[in-house]
């Protein structure tokens, strides 16, 4: 008789370590169990000795980290007979929202800014029938509004003042050491609304404390140069980045994620557009893995304090890449202006010669 158990989600997987019970009705998509990719030609190409794993994210269902959130956050709502759920977003929240809403069979509201929201991720969104809201204004005048319609309205909110939310993205810490077998020195990852640093930093504490692991990484949050909250000290009203996941100003985790980078022993920093692109473009180009704008912050962070000294020779390091390139399609092809495919002639000796010419 085969043992074989099929995967249903990061739910079933860590039920034990969630807040449900036998009775309640999970809504999932599969989501969780993303791969863990060490890089072999980037640390080679930087000249340096350490480890570098990057927790792909963006093979969740609908490209993004947020479904961790979103099947908690779901789940709960439905449990608590919430017959619609609403959220602010700058896109991976919106498509997240609206899937696992459609899976549990309950209304989706979405606001986004007008405009400034990746195509992907607005494609995803219309597709899966959310109720589309655009506003003139950004995430974080759609956070406010958000809260407000709430306690009017009979909507739960699957944003990461959910804390629900935050109870499954943890999840992505115990999967990082399960597949160590210890906790990194180092985890590196974008901060935008900071719902993750904190997810991952309570992940790893209830790691610790229930002593499946004997440490805890070093938080390393980045942010994009135009957005960067927790660099600067304090709010800042008008953010504006090209990597749109971070394109925040009010993180709603703001004290959350100081805990995690004091508590930790780790630091903010920021980036400008070009560096946050060229890191995308080398994962892409030297691993073969294609992320989104956002996600690509955490390499370049990492490996700006690999060359510092900052992250020392012989660390082990994780960078989550929060979302799928797909998602973005415009910023990645506007990157490759200069490698648009040429047009010739279908003949063998006109192919033959395209492939010479670039040998």
């Amino acid at each position: 008789m085969s043992t074989h158990k099929h995967y249903t989600g990061l739910i079933e997987r860590y039920r034990d370590r969630l807040p449900v019970s036998a009775s309640t009705r999970i809504i999932s998509l599969n989501e969780g169990n993303t791969p863990m990719i060490q890089l072999q030609n980037i640390p080679r190409l930087i000249g340096k000795d350490v480890d570098i794993y990057v927790k792909f994210e963006g093979l969740n269902p609908t490209g993004s980290f947020k479904d961790r959130g979103m099947t908690m956050a779901v789940t709960k709502a439905v449990e608590d007979g919430s017959q619609a759920i609403i959220c602010a977003s700058t896109g991976n929240t919106s498509a997240a929202a609206a899937a696992y809403a459609a899976r549990a069979g309950i209304k989706a509201f979405v606001l986004i800014p007008d405009g400034k929201i990746a195509q992907g991720k607005l494609a995803q969104t219309l597709m899966y029938g959310a109720e589309i809201i655009q506003i003139n204004g950004n995430f974080d005048r759609g956070m406010a509004l958000v809260k407000e319609v709430a306690e009017q309205a009979p909507v739960t909110i699957v944003n990461s003042i959910n804390p629900f939310r935050i109870d499954g993205q943890k999840t992505a810490a115990f999967e990082i050491v399960d597949d160590l077998g210890s906790a990194p020195d180092y985890h590196c990852l974008p901060v935008g609304n900071a719902g993750n640093i904190t997810a991952y930093w309570k992940g790893y504490t209830e790691y610790a404390t229930s002593r499946v692991c004997s440490t805890r990484p070093v938080m390393c949050g980045y942010q994009a140069a135009g957005a960067a909250p927790f660099v600067a000290g304090h709010m800042i009203d008008e953010p504006e980045t090209i990597a749109t996941a971070i394109r925040i100003g009010h993180p709603q985790s703001w004290d959350f994620a100081w805990a995690a980078q004091k508590e930790s022993g780790g630091w903010f920093d920021k980036f400008a557009d070009e560096q946050i692109l060229a890191a995308q473009k080398m994962l892409s180009q030297y691993e073969g893995i294609f992320c989104e704008p956002a996600s690509a912050t955490s390499l370049a962070g990492a490996l700006q304090d690999i060359g510092s000294g900052k992250i020392p020779e012989g660390s082990k390091i994780v960078c989550t890449l929060t979302g799928n390139g797909l998602k973005d399609p415009d910023t990645a092809i506007a990157q490759c202006s200069a490698a648009h495919p040429v047009t010739i002639e279908a003949s063998l000796d006109a192919v033959k010669r395209a492939i010479l010419d670039c040998l």
